[in-house]
C-alpha cells in the first residue's frame, strides 16, 4: 500500500485507511520507531501490564507474608 504525507498543522503526518487500523488491531495509542530502513507503528505496551494478576496469582498461591523474611530486619541499624 502506498500512501502520502499530509500536512497537519505545522507537521506532516499519514492518515491509515479504517480497514487497515481494524485488520492490525491499532489502539489509539501507538509506539513509533524508527529505524535505518523507515518506522514501525506498532500498540503502544502498557506500563505494568499484567503486575495486577501476577499479584493476585501469588496471593492466590498463598506464597506467605512477607513479614516472616528478616533480611533486612537490622537495615536501620547498619546505617546509624
Amino acid at each position: 500500500m502506498r500512501i502520502k504525507l499530509v500536512q497537519i498543522g505545522n507537521s506532516q503526518g499519514i492518515r491509515l485507511p479504517k480497514a487497515v487500523i481494524e485488520l492490525a488491531g491499532l489502539p489509539t495509542e501507538l509506539d513509533l520507531e524508527v529505524t535505518p530502513g523507515g518506522v514501525i507503528i506498532r500498540p503502544a505496551k502498557t506500563t505494568r501490564a499484567g503486575w495486577a494478576e501476577a499479584a493476585a496469582a501469588c496471593h492466590e498461591a498463598n506464597d506467605g507474608p512477607l513479614d516472616d523474611w528478616d533480611a533486612a530486619a537490622d537495615f536501620d541499624g547498619e546505617w546509624r
